[in-house]
């Protein structure tokens, strides 16, 4: 009996280390992968017209937060005038 699970161990195990060592393997990748992807990627100066064009929208992505919040808040405002009138 013991001989069985020994052998159904060992075979499982064996098996196990088989798998893992393809190429499904989980092990992290090696430092020189990770740097050779990263020398393609290059920096590009900024002309001023695309610099403006991201400032213009991120003013107006404040403008639309700020409009939003303001709306929520004279909502509840409302909502509080008419809970008190009731």
């Amino acid at each position: 009996m013991s001989n069985d699970t020994l052998t159904l161990a060992a075979a499982v195990f064996l098996g196990g280390l088989a798998l893992s060592a393809g190429s499904a393997s989980a092990a992290p990748l090696s430092v020189n992968s990770v740097q050779a992807d990263s020398a393609i990627v290059t920096q590009v100066q900024m002309t001023r017209m695309e610099r403006r064009m991201m400032e213009r929208r991120m003013m107006e992505r404040r403008m639309m937060k700020r409009r939003m919040m303001d709306r929520r808040v004279m909502e509840r405002r409302m909502d509080r005038r008419m809970m008190n009138r009731m």
